[in-house]
């Protein structure tokens, strides 16, 4: 039976995925057979597993990092927003049907033997095995029938490592206040704390790690230095979505409301030639654009709303008469043609609105969602794309005879006459060298970019960092073999 740990942290965003896509390179540069694992995630970015379904993308890079394929049983239970009050709910990969937040709440306990089920089957075949938690064990009002944090560890009966986030400010209250709201069952599962993304000399935290150790008698693990590069590694929270003004190329992304599967932004937020805006809700499109880029959307008539209600469809409008390129992708696809119709209400409320009217296609929602991994070739230049489908919906009409990409021997996508307006459900292509700088170049930009070499060589950087800063030694001889409540 593997050893299990798991990462929870003080709250939302404290970098607990980034940790653990760390731990999992550093362990498994020391030999170990590494595996990610999180009970409960919330994203609408999400990845397809190499078994099929879907996973957050973050535990898509901790497999990457521990060298691992990606499998559904490392994010057994994947939650997708879909509204403020609701979202589509991802069992094993496979959707399970879609749930009010407060109806979820009565009945997430439910969804613990799922979580549990994938947990022992990744530990019959690893060294260690990696937990992340996610939010805070601190919100106490949602303890009852967690599966996300303390209430897994103590039904997994896996020890518990608490990370405080110092750049908010607060630490020392964020890692004393959680030990003080607790209850003893979830306190016996900590084994001690870290502190993360410290800027500046560490050593001026050092009376402020000894206060917190005193007062709550947890050994620190490390203050971790804020790491440079984490940026570049792909993103899962819109959160960590900004923009990156670098080259003259600009390419413009509106901030949709339900923004999924946002992974095709990172390759060319890594390009030194190219500049990517992200544009949030009240400012215009800038009108120095090259390229304005829609992304996936986990609600695409409500995202369509939303869109228009920012001008931003003015704005677009006028982006394409200045002689700009629009590219869509997915739901930003869907959004460009000249209808979308939901006669069963499968994307939300059903109904039929116009869309942008930009490529003459139309698209329904219906049928059973398409979940898969796709090697494309792109056109004319025969370029090799490897990418990914996640969509509900078929999509037809005279613009897409001119498909700009051919999957099994099928065309995907479509184009506007002028080939200035195109679109396709293919997510994850700029990862592909050859396609992105063939693209690139056709907007006026040069890539010598060897994007997933890159995202190798940072993944190897960040676990030296941790192995400067953290006491990997300790932390895995805190690791213990799970024992079932």
């Amino acid at each position: 039976m593997a050893r299990s740990i798991m990462i929870q942290g003080t709250g939302s965003n404290v970098g607990k995925s980034v940790l653990v896509a760390g731990l999992a390179r550093a362990f498994t540069r020391r030999g170990l057979k590494v595996v990610p694992f999180k009970p409960q995630n919330m994203s609408n970015n999400a990845a397809v597993a190499e078994n099929g379904g879907e996973i957050g993308r973050a535990q898509a890079l901790q497999a990457r990092a521990a060298k691992r394929k990606t499998h559904t049983d490392m994010n057994p239970i994947l939650l997708k927003p879909e509204t403020d009050t609701g979202a589509q709910i991802i069992v094993h990969g496979q959707r399970a049907g879609t749930m009010r937040a407060a109806d979820y709440r009565k009945d997430k306990s439910k969804l613990l033997g799922a979580a549990l089920e994938s947990f022992d089957r990744l530990c019959a075949d690893a060294d260690l095995v990696l937990i992340e938690g996610a939010g805070s064990p601190a919100e106490t009002n949602l303890r009852k029938g967690d599966i996300a944090n303390m209430g897994f560890a103590c039904a997994a009966g896996v020890p518990v490592i608490l990370v405080g986030d110092i750049h908010r400010g607060g630490v020392i209250a964020q890692i004393v206040g959680t030990q003080a709201v607790l209850d003893s069952d979830d306190l016996a599962m900590i084994r001690g704390f870290s502190i993360n993304r410290f800027k500046g000399d560490v050593s001026l935290f050092d009376e402020g790690r000894d206060v917190i150790a005193a007062r709550t008698g947890w050994p620190c693990l490390g203050v971790v230095p804020w790491f440079d590069q984490a940026w570049r590694l792909p993103a899962e929270d819109m959160m960590d979505i900004r923009s990156h003004p670098v080259g003259a190329l600009k390419v413009v992304v509106p901030q949709l409301e339900r923004m999924a599967n946002f992974d095709d932004l990172d390759p060319l937020s890594a390009e030194p030639e190219v500049s990517v805006e992200i544009v949030p809700a009240g400012r215009a499109l800038p009108g120095d654009a090259d390229l304005v880029l829609l992304p996936g959307s986990k609600s695409t008539i409500g995202d369509l709303a939303f869109f228009r209600a920012q001008g931003w469809d003015v704005d677009l409008y006028a982006h394409v008469r200045r002689g700009g390129h629009v590219l869509g992708l997915c739901g930003g696809y869907q959004m460009l043609g000249k209808s979308i119709s939901d006669p069963d209400g499968v994307d939300g409320r059903p109904g039929n609105v116009p869309g942008l009217g930009m490529l003459d296609v139309t698209t329904t929602m219906s049928g059973q969602k398409k979940v898969s991994l796709r090697n494309a070739i792109a056109m004319p230049g025969k370029e090799s794309v490897s990418g990914y489908e996640i969509h509900m919906g078929r999509t037809e009409g005279p613009d897409c005879t001119r498909a700009w990409l051919e999957i099994d021997g099928r065309p995907e996508g479509a184009a506007s006459p002028n080939g200035r307006v195109r679109g396709s459900y293919l997510h994850g292509i700029f990862a592909s060298d050859a396609f992105r700088s063939s693209f690139l170049k056709n907007l006026g930009a040069k890539s010598d970019l060897a994007y997933e070499d890159g995202v190798e060589n940072i993944l190897d950087e960040l676990a030296e960092h941790l192995e400067r800063h953290m006491d990997l030694d300790l932390l895995l001889s805190m690791a213990e073999n799970p024992k079932r409540a």
